[in-house]
């Protein structure tokens, strides 16, 4: 099989060149920094020699899009919202134009564009789109915006013989360096991972062997297009979260954080706070009524394995 990973070159992307590669596949990679074999360049706004990757491949993965692990400025936003938009269109526009287009496109998107609750998960059925709740900050409308105009780019795009999957993904959990488990980890070695202003929203996540799991289960269902949830069935409080994540590695004590400290903290790491106290509540309601099957349906038995992961490693 044919894949072509746009943006392939992050932790999520990583994740499943790695994964897809050791399964025997043929994997090439679009970045704007091409330094390996495999690595094909290309700027994810316009078109260019690298779409010809895409004519007579089986499947493509846009995973492109600026970090979201960034303060959340006017100018970071707006990079955010374009990197992703452009590159969702272009893909879209590079399969059009294909002689021999794929068979199925998957889009990132983002668990993020559903609301900000407590009273309920969100499946793909239910749930709640956010933008407009009460009591949070103006600017987390922007990230849902963000959100939407990346699926709308996929929607739009005119390609008829692809089918098209939204791919809003979850927290990926796998133990790479730099990686958002690495981050929480070290945070918790710090003593900083206790709950953050009360801990009650919810974290959702995935364990990144169900991830490339569930990517190649939507390859494989024809039956499945539109919007998918990537989580596993297990969200839970952030207080939970980190209490299971530092009973895993041995740390008996998190410091709790005020939505200030949290505030001084995402300052100093130069992230934002919408990452640590929006409460994504998410589920995989489609992924399941299709039979697929978890195999780390819930947070405690996927930390065990990634902390062991992590220290096999770093004791290699």
């Amino acid at each position: 099989m044919k894949v072509v990973l746009p943006g392939g070159t992050g932790q999520v992307g990583t994740v499943l060149d790695r994964a897809l590669t050791a399964a025997g596949h043929e994997v090439t990679v679009l970045t704007r920094h091409p330094v390996r074999a495999r690595q094909v360049g290309w700027d994810g706004a316009t078109l260019g020699r690298w779409a010809e990757t895409i004519d007579g491949s089986d499947v493509v993965i846009n995973l492109a899009g600026r970090s979201v692990s960034c303060r959340y400025t006017a100018e970071n936003l707006r990079a955010m919202m374009d990197s992703r938009v452009d590159s969702a269109r272009v893909v879209g526009e590079a399969i059009a134009a294909a002689a021999r287009p794929p068979r199925v496109w998957l889009q990132m998107s983002t668990a993020t564009i559903y609301a900000h609750r407590f009273d309920a998960a969100n499946d793909e059925a239910t749930g709640v789109i956010g933008g407009s709740e009460t009591g949070v900050p103006d600017y987390w409308a922007y990230s849902v915006g963000i959100a939407r105009n990346w699926e709308r780019a996929q929607a739009e795009a005119a390609t008829p013989a692809t089918r098209k999957v939204a791919l809003r993904a979850a927290m990926v959990m796998s133990p790479d360096r730099g990686g958002v488990f690495d981050v929480l980890l070290g945070l918790a070695r710090l003593g900083l991972g206790g709950p953050v202003a009360g801990g009650a929203q919810y974290v959702s996540w995935i364990h990144e062997e169900d991830f490339v799991r569930a990517m190649e289960f939507l390859i494989d269902r024809d039956d499945i297009d539109g919007p998918v949830n990537l989580a596993s069935p297990g969200p839970l409080p952030q207080r939970d979260f980190m209490r299971a994540l530092r009973t895993a590695r041995g740390i008996p004590v998190g410091l709790p954080a005020t939505r200030w400290m949290a505030e001084l903290g995402a300052f100093a790491l130069r992230s934002d706070t919408e990452l640590l106290l929006k409460s994504r509540r998410v589920v995989p309601g489609r992924l399941r009524e299709a039979g697929f099957d978890f195999r780390y349906r819930a947070w405690q038995p996927a930390v065990m394995d990634l902390v062991r992961r992590v220290r096999s490693a770093r004791a290699a």
